[in-house]
C-alpha cells in the first residue's frame, strides 16, 4: 500500500476506534471499552482529579462514572489525527448531557487529547485525557423515556 493510502486507512481506523469507544460507553459495556486501550493504557479526567492506568481500572472507572447517572448522551465530533508510523495522536471534540442520579443536571463541551498506537489487534488508545471546554449545570426539562414511564 502506498504511505498516502495507509495514511488515509490510519485515520480511517482511529476515527472507528473513537467511535467504537464512545458506543461501548453510550451501551455500558465496559469490557469492550477497556479492550480499545492497549494493556498499559491510561484514561485521565483532570476535571475530577481521576486517572486510570491499565485495562482494569480503565473499566471500572468507566463504569463508576456510568453508575452516576440516570441517563447520560455523548456524541463525538471529528477532530484532528496526526499520525506517525505505528502511533498517532489527535483529538476528539465531545459534547455530553445528562440526569445524574442525584437530580441534578450537566450539559458540557469538551476535548478528549488522546494517544494511540498500532497493535496486533488494530489501533489502540495509549492515552485518554478529558478537558472540559464548558459546562452547565442548568435543569434539563426532559426526562429519558425509561425515567418518565418508571
Amino acid at each position: 500500500m502506498s504511505d498516502h493510502l495507509q495514511d488515509l486507512a490510519d485515520r480511517i481506523e482511529i476515527e472507528a476506534l473513537r467511535a467504537e469507544v464512545s458506543d461501548a460507553v453510550m451501551m455500558r459495556d465496559y469490557e469492550r471499552a477497556a479492550a480499545l486501550f492497549t494493556p498499559n493504557g491510561t484514561m485521565r479526567w483532570p476535571h475530577i482529579g481521576r486517572e486510570f492506568v491499565g485495562r482494569s481500572e480503565i473499566r471500572a472507572g468507566i463504569e463508576w462514572g456510568q453508575g452516576l447517572w440516570e441517563f447520560f448522551v455523548q456524541t463525538v465530533h471529528p477532530g484532528v489525527v496526526r499520525v506517525d508510523g505505528d502511533l498517532a495522536a489527535g483529538r476528539a471534540w465531545i459534547q455530553e448531557f445528562g440526569r445524574l442520579h442525584d437530580g441534578s443536571s450537566h450539559a458540557n463541551y469538551a476535548v478528549y487529547h488522546d494517544r494511540y498506537a498500532r497493535t496486533p489487534d488494530g489501533w489502540r488508545f495509549t492515552e485518554r485525557v478529558y478537558e472540559v471546554r464548558y459546562e452547565d449545570s442548568t435543569a434539563l426539562p426532559g426526562s429519558a423515556p425509561s425515567a418518565a414511564t418508571a
